[in-house]
């Protein structure tokens, strides 16, 4: 497929296409999902190569020690995403925990689509769309992933979360 042609069925820009193909710029797993949809792909091909079978038998179990982790660079500020839903083949959603590091990543991830976020565990400060919120521990948000949003654990440990965000197909 071409630049071009991906480009036209993801909606994305071709310079922005060209950077995330030449490891200039790191998209957020949202983009890197639509990506892979356009390309009939898993996500986890376009960060590993690996092609995984997926077998659709109409539900998918993850146990804890079968989450996979997903190689990012916000890793160097405490990011730390396990995908919980990677066995669903065709899946709308995706599932993460993560683990959210103490400083805020360089840059305010935007994409497509809608986010559900439940905090499993610890404080939070969240930005979204030029607002600050402390969360915690039982809070939820549910948010358009088109506005700036990102966070930053407070207090004496990492927060967790449940993310589970769709983007339009």
């Amino acid at each position: 497929m071409t630049l071009d042609e991906l480009a036209r069925r993801t909606g994305f820009g071709k310079s922005y296409l060209s950077q995330i193909e030449n490891l200039k710029r790191e998209p957020p797993i949202s983009t890197l999902s639509k990506i892979a949809y356009v390309l009939d792909v898993d996500v986890f091909y376009l960060l590993s190569g690996e092609i995984r079978q997926e077998e659709d038998q109409g539900i998918a179990i993850v146990k804890p020690a079968e989450r996979m982790i997903v190689p990012r660079h916000f890793g160097n500020f405490g990011y730390v995403y396990e995908s919980i839903t990677h066995k669903k083949a065709g899946r709308w959603m995706d599932g993460y925990v993560v683990t959210v590091g103490f400083e805020f990543p360089p840059e305010p991830l935007t994409h497509e689509g809608q986010e559900l976020v439940y905090v499993l565990e610890g404080r939070l400060e969240s930005f979204y769309d030029g607002k600050t919120n402390v969360v915690e521990e039982g809070d939820c948000l549910y948010f358009d992933s088109n506005k700036p949003h990102y966070s930053r654990s407070i207090g004496d440990k990492p927060g967790k979360l449940l993310l589970v965000f769709t983007s339009k197909k």
